[in-house]
């Protein structure tokens, strides 16, 4: 089964080719659909605008819709070429065509999702509508030696070389924490296409939180990225004088941002409240270079360090109490902030100390932010249960939600 999936809920505008097969027997969910024999990532191809936004400090919704339908179908071709399908044989090789359809920029999801209607009509193929953080939860699926894009290609060979192979071994239940400029929340997944909700923001996404603290540093957008480059630049030698922190942990930062939430009873978030007690710090201490031997004044790398910290460390406490609480197997991170370096490593090593019977899973770098492969990889298991949709009724929905 041959899968096209296409995704251009943001910025990003991006196609993916999966190619998965099937034999024997195996239960998705609740209903057998066979074993997949093989499941590959067979091209994945991005169109990034960040330099486009950057001169803005965000993304344009009207300047993003522009070139998502300047560059939506030459980055379909190049998925195509890339996975050897050519062009005129589309129809014949493609079996289904997943694309997100929510939640998102509506002008930007129109895009993906009425060229998916087209293909399906002009190809007579079905397609299947995904949700974009139902997305960055199947990014886990894809092999860490997965290439980030299909750089040499297949000419429409059966690939044997298990390297690209899709992961199937995950075990259920597990806790998925999805992280990212537009959403933060924790979910329960019990099975293929199987989820519950057990905690979210309520107010500020922590990627959007990075972005506005990078704005109030004035570092740059995208914000996740530039906090932790500066934070990396912070060491102890800068600042000897330590403090102690949730835990007992010593950290020996200058300032002392709060933990918003992380002893509350739920499994919400809130950052919304650490952003303005960070501008409370700056407008009482102004950033100054970081000087040597932890003279002066307070650097921009000790602001960042700080606040990277306060995020990573509510983010890794909520996790860890919700997959306590649940007795998952599998522990998962996802979406965009699932990129930095930091919350990725304390994750794991908190992971593998308290909980160390549970998998532990984070998806590599290259599909952590926007992309189609893990559309066509979600898709692929939305397929082996038949939930396909009509592309007359296929429809935007910009405050999908996960169910």
């Amino acid at each position: 089964m041959i899968i096209l999936g296409i995704e251009t809920s943001c910025d990003e505008t991006a196609a993916a080719i999966v190619d998965g097969g099937s034999a024997g027997t195996q239960n998705v969910g609740t209903q057998n659909v066979g074993t997949q024999n093989f499941v590959f990532l067979r091209s994945n191809v991005v169109s990034s605008q960040i330099e486009i936004h950057k001169k803005y400090g965000g993304v344009v919704p009207e300047v993003a819709a522009r070139e998502h339908v300047l560059n939506i179908l030459p980055v379909v071709n190049e998925a195509l070429e890339k996975a050897g399908i050519k062009r005129e044989n589309a129809g014949k090789k493609i079996n289904a065509i997943a694309v997100t359809i929510g939640p998102g920029l509506i002008t930007s999801l129109i895009v993906g999702v009425e060229t998916a209607k087209v293909l399906s009509y002009v190809w007579n193929v079905p397609v299947i509508g995904v949700n974009h953080i139902e997305g960055h939860i199947y990014a886990n699926f894809i092999s860490a030696n997965s290439p980030p894009e299909a750089d040499q290609p297949w000419a429409g060979k059966q690939i044997q070389n298990t390297k690209y192979k899709i992961q199937n071994n995950i075990k259920f239940p597990a806790v998925v924490l999805t992280v990212s400029g537009g959403h933060t929340m924790l979910v329960l997944m019990k099975g293929h296409g199987k989820y519950k909700i057990i905690g979210e923001t309520r107010d500020d996404a922590a990627g959007e939180a990075f972005d506005k603290a990078a704005k109030l540093l004035g570092i740059g957008y995208p914000g996740g990225p530039e906090i932790a480059a500066e934070a990396a630049k912070f060491s102890i030698s800068n600042f000897p004088r330590p403090r102690t922190a949730q835990r007992g942990r010593q950290f020996p930062n200058k300032i002392r941002l709060p933990r918003p939430m992380i002893y509350s009873k739920d499994y919400d978030f809130s950052f919304s409240g650490l952003k303005t007690a960070l501008l409370y710090e700056i407008k009482k201490s102004p950033p100054t270079p970081l000087i040597k031997g932890g003279a002066g004044g307070i650097g921009i790398p000790e602001y960042c360090h700080e606040f990277q910290q306060a995020v990573i460390d509510v983010l890794i406490h909520k996790t860890v109490k919700a997959a306590e609480k649940y007795g998952v197997k599998t522990v998962m991170l996802a979406g965009g902030v699932a990129a930095n370096f930091e919350l990725r490593k304390q994750m794991e090593k908190t992971i593998r100390t308290l909980i160390p019977n549970s998998q532990f899973l984070i998806p590599a770098l290259q599909y952590t932010t926007d992309n189609a492969a893990m559309v066509a990889v979600a898709g692929y298991y939305k397929a082996l249960r038949k939930e396909f949709t009509p592309w007359r009724k296929l429809k935007v929905d910009a405050n999908l939600e996960l169910k």
